[in-house]
């Protein structure tokens, strides 16, 4: 709660991001039940997921509009804030792009038509200043595992005030949020993570901004065609997503893992899909741009040297994969 600005009692402990976003959108939705829900294309599917779950129920769902290097355009906002929503939704830190949303400004639209504003902020937790007392957030989604804490613990902040209904029901836990015994043993890891996240986070994303600006000028200066996703718009450090027209992304992933290289197409959490990434789609890009993306994570445990290993593999790899096309 410290480290974010926010006082204990805001704090709703859950089993992960995806049970936060749930309980934000849904929590909103089924309070307020027909009122709109706003949220853009490119959110994380447990927010996506959630909002198409309230539009079955009776809940429109109005997505914002995406410019072209994946940043919200702030001004389409105010057309959607009336009818009053039940809640707009949107992630601070794109997880596939690592594209930074201007959730500043959209949390101060919503607090000027006093309206509900979530956001999740799973990967902009030890990559960007956070503090739920200078951006006016109503809720904010965190996961412990994306800062190198406990699988299966996560958090919702919500501001005093700010009315949910629960998804669990059984005891008072959580002041009535969420029933079922707090985790202690995985609070307790992710408030330890997150301090030790926060405290390297500055000197952490200058290292890694070398890394990756030195992975994707290599990239490029290699690889003919190559495009780099989100590259204009204002990313955090971690996360470099590419398109390589003329290859096959899934066997991109697969034969980088057999040379040791762990890269996922589209999001971690629905790599195992075979469809074009929902938010490369959602950017406007055609289909034999958006299918052969590949995305590289970058954090505490990357060296110098996994950087030179990848561009000594993956573009004689892609020279491969177009020949035999």
């Amino acid at each position: 709660a410290r480290l974010i600005g926010a006082s204990p009692g805001e704090i709703v402990f859950t089993s992960g991001g995806t049970e936060a976003d749930n309980l934000a959108i849904l929590g909103r939705a089924r309070l307020f039940p027909g009122s709109p829900v706003v949220c853009s294309a490119l959110e994380h599917r447990a927010v996506l997921a959630s909002a198409h779950a309230a539009e079955e129920d009776g809940s429109p769902l109005h997505l914002l509009r995406t410019s072209e290097d994946g940043v919200i355009d702030v001004s389409t906002l105010d057309a959607l804030l009336s009818p009053s929503p039940a809640v707009v939704s949107v992630m601070w830190v794109n997880n596939e792009l690592g594209t930074i949303q201007p959730v500043e400004a959209l949390a101060s639209r919503c607090e000027q038509a006093e309206v509900t504003f979530h956001t999740d902020a799973v990967q902009a937790l030890g990559k960007l200043r956070l503090r739920v007392d200078e951006v006016p957030v109503s809720l904010l989604s965190l996961s412990a595992h994306k800062v190198g804490g406990p699988k299966g613990m996560g958090a919702l902040f919500v501001r005093k005030g700010t009315r949910l209904r629960p998804l669990h029901y059984g005891g008072g836990h959580e002041r009535g949020l969420r029933a079922g015994t707090e985790n202690v043993a995985g609070a307790v890891g992710f408030a330890l993570a997150a301090e030790l996240a926060e405290a390297e986070r500055e000197a952490e994303m200058v290292r890694l901004g070398a890394q990756r600006a030195r992975l994707e000028e290599g990239l490029r200066s290699r690889i003919v065609g190559l495009l780099v996703n989100g590259a204009t718009a204002p990313r955090v450090a971690s996360i470099c997503n590419v398109s390589v027209p003329g290859a096959d992304s899934e066997m991109l992933v697969l034969t980088l893992d057999m040379e040791g290289l762990a890269v996922s197409s589209g999001s971690a959490c629905s790599s195992g899909a075979i469809a074009p990434s929902h938010v490369l789609t959602a950017l406007g890009l055609p289909a034999d741009v958006a299918g052969p993306s590949v995305r590289f994570s970058l954090g505490r445990t990357t060296k110098d040297s996994d950087i030179d290993r990848v561009l000594a593999v993956f573009p004689s790899l892609v020279e491969r994969m177009r020949q035999s096309a």
